[in-house]
């Protein structure tokens, strides 16, 4: 099982009503319940950790969760509001605004996290997206990472939004220690430039690997990803691929590397200290053509397996 620990939100799609006015869609999303979805969606066996709340939006979220068969077990329900995404498009590009004071999945508590039986079926982990910035639910999904790091493989996309950090030292602080417990890194190349700062991409990323990472996949959108071990680096270039816009793309990129590595049972941490090319290289394959369709439509939609065959 692959678990997924981070915020489930409603994206808040900009559309045109029937009448021509500007409006919004709600659609589910959050970048951690993207990368559940994907995962799902090709053929891996995900669960989300996260807080649900019983509201319309939440029973919409449970229900899409159902819908693509991922384990919602782990997720702790309450009566708390579901937080709201309004998206801003540019260009195909995604920004966002952010409503999340006192919601279900902001509000988890580190007495909130599965106990060890249920998470026992844990193999390999994911965490980012907003939920790392807020509290008090950054702190649980920092310490649910801290339990599984010593058994199960564990990736980490910081997925940073710099207007929804409140406490740049506190985050700076919590990020740095889940890169050092990470097993996989996933930045794109702004991200990396936020954390690390100006400087050359590949340096930066063999910083991460000195600092603990083992593997460190830097994304750059229409130029590919570059992943980069202890032992040397390797691009994949990006799918060509008519563009609408950019919801969800790094979210199905991480679902898509995860799911091919678990297809060649590569998902152990042993296997991270020799990595096999040949398996890494069709693991980001799958993740670069997963997110080249995610892109090609609107909103997070990922592919399934079947759609890419």
């Amino acid at each position: 099982m692959i678990l997924c620990s981070g915020e489930a939100l409603i994206d808040m799609l900009p559309r045109e009503s029937a009448q021509g006015e500007p409006c919004f869609a709600p659609v589910p999303g959050g970048a951690v319940f993207n990368t559940a979805i994907a995962l799902a969606r090709l053929g891996a066996p995900a669960t989300l950790f996260t807080g649900l709340s019983r509201d319309l939006f939440g029973r919409r979220l449970a229900a899409a969760l159902e819908a693509d068969g991922v384990d919602a077990g782990l997720a702790v329900r309450s009566d708390r509001p579901t937080t709201l995404a309004f998206v801003d498009l540019s260009d195909g590009q995604a920004s966002y605004a952010f409503y999340d004071e006192a919601t279900a999945a902001r509000a988890l508590t580190t007495a909130d996290l599965p106990d060890e039986a249920a998470l026992a079926p844990v193999r390999a982990a994911f965490f980012g997206g907003i939920s790392l910035a807020a509290e008090p639910c950054g702190e649980a999904h920092a310490a649910l990472m801290t339990r599984l790091a010593p058994r199960a493989v564990t990736m980490l996309d910081p997925n940073v939004r710099p207007t929804f950090v409140a406490d740049e030292a506190a985050y700076r602080a919590r990020i740095g220690a889940m890169l050092a417990q990470a097993d996989i890194v996933k930045v794109s190349d702004e991200d990396l430039g936020w954390l690390m700062g100006p400087g050359d991409a590949t340096d930066h990323a063999r910083a991460l690997i000195g600092r603990g990472a083992r593997l460190v996949c830097v994304t750059e959108g229409a130029r590919g990803v570059t992943a980069h071990h202890a032992a040397g680096h390797l691009h994949v270039p990006a799918r060509r691929a008519q563009v609408v816009d950019t919801v969800g793309a790094g979210d199905t990129f991480n679902a898509g590397l995860l799911a091919g590595l678990d297809e060649a049972g590569a998902l152990t941490k042993g296997w991270f200290g020799t990595p096999d090319e040949d398996v890494l290289e069709a693991a980001l394959k799958l993740g670069v053509a997963a997110a080249g369709v995610t892109v090609s439509r609107a909103g997070a939609n990922p592919p399934t397996r079947s759609e890419l065959a």
